[in-house]
């Protein structure tokens, strides 16, 4: 065990001293949507990200290499992972209740046939390009054995959760880019506080509504007569189409014009994806519940104009971090459970904070040119200001 810990980090270091994008990507100061002046309902937590939801950490690696024409296996390189670890890496509770669903299955998230049998979520969500689920699920697993300490207790197989959207557009999907050990980076690297968003890990090379997508994130928090408990949402958003397109109910896909980034499907006609939804929160919901919670993200996904094509992967998972020790293989737990009569405003606060963690994603993303010489272009800052102040719908 200590030597593969010892090899670990050899290969992160050299990797990171190749690439440094692999390095955890820094905070930048960049604006999110209610910096613009979008206009959202309800109550962020303090970071308004996933992370609020206390335990929880995200970890990125991306990949961004090369320029010009696509040579499979050499790039150019527009990917990544992302890590969404329920507590953290090094906790010791093996299980968080979890529930999934998928709005149009044309995607992938492994692992969820045996959420749905126990109702745990055990481990990390991972979250790549399609074409590199194989080698993340791999991966987890290599990390998780590693880790763990070997006694008559332990788990001997796994079940790790690894979801994926495509983004062969801008980058050489079939190149493979991706390795265990970017997988091991984003998993050590992950982190609490502000949340890295846009053109990052798993996000790096997705389309968005026809505009560059990516990583986002949001939050609310509850009032302290439903409870005070936090909900908060990552994506992976890599769908729709322009036409479709909105930010705070105004067709703002329609109001600003732009090259087309997907000459092969044309964005205003096209729908497509796919987008992966992580929603956390310490509510104490069990499993039933908690796959309520995971269809009410299809209802932020519409207020920003989603129909969920065909085409599209669109599929969510949510897990609470309450109930510590339910996982518990030895003994009888006691649990709470949130009563169903007073589930609405968690519904609410997940479709709010899902509308949001869309729109955080596009502004925070940044203009790529990929394979190709591909060319998807960020949603523009002022234009989206001056499209809301338009219709009456911009913050001061």
């Amino acid at each position: 065990m200590r030597s593969f810990w010892k090899v670990l980090v050899v290969v992160c270091v050299a990797s990171v001293l190749i690439s440094p994008c692999l390095a955890q990507e820094k905070v930048a100061t960049k604006p999110r949507a209610r910096d613009l002046g979008v206009p959202f309902d309800g109550t962020p937590g303090p970071l308004n990200a996933i992370t609020d939801v206390a335990g929880v950490t995200v970890g990125h690696t991306t990949l961004v290499s090369g320029e010009g024409k696509l040579e499979v296996g050499k790039g150019p390189v527009r990917t990544g992972v992302t890590a969404v670890l329920p507590r953290g890496k090094d906790s010791s509770d093996k299980g968080v209740f979890a529930g999934w669903w998928s709005l149009n299955g044309n995607g992938e998230m492994t692992g969820t046939t045996w959420v749905e049998e126990s109702g745990f979520l055990i481990g990390p969500v991972m979250i790549t390009n399609t074409h590199s689920v194989g080698v993340v699920r791999d991966a987890v697993i290599q990390w998780t054995v590693a880790r763990r300490k070997v006694g008559p207790d332990d788990d001997w197989w796994s079940l790790p959760v690894v979801a994926e959207t495509w983004d062969g557009w801008l980058n050489d999907i079939n190149g493979f880019h991706v390795k265990p050990e970017h997988v091991f980076h984003a998993l050590e690297s992950a982190h609490d506080g502000p949340v890295e968003e846009g053109a990052v890990g798993g996000g790096t090379g997705m389309i968005c509504n026809g505009f560059k997508g990516g990583i986002g994130t949001a939050s609310r928090k509850l009032s302290a007569k439903d409870g005070g408990y936090i909900i908060g949402v990552l994506v992976q958003c890599n769908y729709g189409s322009r036409q479709n397109f909105r930010v705070a109910g105004i067709p703002v896909g329609r109001e600003i014009p732009s090259e087309d980034p997907s000459a092969f499907a044309p964005t205003d006609i096209t729908e497509r994806g796919s987008i992966i939804v992580v929603v956390a929160t310490d509510a104490p919901l069990l499993p039933h519940q908690l796959k309520r919670l995971a269809r009410r993200v299809s209802l932020g996904l519409g207020r920003d104009g989603s129909i969920s094509g065909n085409g599209s992967g669109d599929i969510f998972i949510a897990f609470s971090t309450a109930n510590a020790g339910a996982a518990a293989p030895d003994h009888v737990v006691d649990l709470k459970m949130f009563p169903n009569d007073k589930l609405n405003p968690v519904f609410a606060a997940t479709v709010e904070a899902t509308e949001e963690a869309v729109i955080n994603a596009m502004v925070a993303a940044t203009t790529m040119t990929g394979i190709e010489n591909h060319r998807v272009s960020a949603l523009p800052h002022e234009q989206l200001r001056a499209v809301l102040k338009k219709y009456n719908r911009l913050n001061p």
